[in-house]
């Protein structure tokens, strides 16, 4: 499916950050940061049975259903429903013809509602700091950015086609291929809770509304880890500022074990929700180089092996 959505919906949020924010009254739970092996995981339950909320669903209880959906199989994705309930948006997103059509949707409304919290302007000055909802026991705010360059730079880096589409959208796109870090990490973290949407409830998935999920994911890891080697290699003052910003190593070393995570639990589903390229762009996103440069700027080890959502 197109994500010329997303970029629109990520331009209006542009709009809205660019202004100074306040604060998030919330204290955010920070990201993991100690030295000892860490693996991501989070909590969900594919075959709970949801045969009561099909059988009742309908137009008007949509918002009931989805919350209830996600309590019983992926409680970070009831999480975000909850905090994003009475945010106009979700109409534009959610399809309410049958519960199969509801379920094929959630990977666009949990994307976008993403892009909704991590962006509000209480929480993202865009291109200085940024916010990022990982899941329901931890979320991120002033998350120093300090600007960066355009991301359309790494480009060059790129010698294949599996990300060709999105290449273009996001990378070749006279605007979006301007946007800097800011860009790159939001587009990463709205894509890896869209996949988890639709992995969880992918038996009910009939149609192509979900099938680059997969595809997202990993070729926005891919941009994350071109964007820091482009940073290492071309821009030395800049990879110095971010390299001593905790904050945001912590952020790309979850990102990364996140990545991992999920695409491991939806690989049985590659057809339905991402194409084969998703496989590529993963080995490629495995390369020793970008292994390398993500391990320094980290500073954290990680697997490479079946445990490739784990630190070493």
């Amino acid at each position: 499916m197109s994500r010329t959505r997303t970029a629109r919906v990520v331009a209006v949020l542009l709009a809205l950050s660019l202004g100074t924010g306040t604060a998030a009254a919330a204290a955010p739970t920070a990201l993991p940061t100690a030295a000892e092996p860490y693996c991501y995981e989070e909590p969900w339950q594919p075959r709970a049975d949801l045969s009561d909320l099909k059988a009742s669903f309908n137009s008007a209880n949509w918002m009931q259903t989805l919350q209830a959906m996600y309590k019983r199989r992926w409680p970070s994705g009831e999480a975000l429903a909850i905090a994003q309930a009475k945010d106009p948006y979700w109409n534009q997103f959610v399809k309410k013809n049958s519960f199969e059509a509801f379920a094929e949707s959630m990977m666009v409304a949990i994307h976008e509602e993403t892009h909704m919290w991590d962006l509000d302007p209480s929480r993202t000055r865009w291109n200085t700091h940024t916010a990022a909802w990982i899941d329901a026991s931890r979320q991120v705010t002033t998350i120093p950015l300090h600007g960066g360059f355009p991301r359309k730079e790494i480009l060059p880096l790129i010698k294949d086609k599996f990300s060709d589409s999105m290449d273009g959208i996001y990378l070749r796109d006279q605007t979006q291929g301007n946007y800097q870090l800011q860009g790159v990490t939001a587009e990463l973290n709205a894509g890896l809770t869209g996949l988890p949407a639709a992995t969880v409830v992918q038996e009910y998935i009939k149609g192509v509304g979900a099938s680059n999920a997969r595809d997202i994911a990993a070729t926005n890891l891919r941009y994350l880890l071109l964007y820091l080697r482009v940073a290492k290699d071309r821009h030395p003052t800049y990879w110095a500022k971010i390299k001593n910003e905790p904050k945001l190593r912590d952020l790309v070393l979850t990102q990364f074990l996140r990545t991992a995570y999920w695409l491991d639990k939806s690989a049985p589903y590659t057809g339905k929700l991402g194409s084969v390229n998703a496989d590529k762009i993963t080995a490629t996103n495995y390369a020793p180089e970008n292994i390398a440069v993500l391990e320094e700027f980290t500073g954290r080890k990680v697997r490479v092996d079946a445990q490739k959502n784990c630190t070493a």
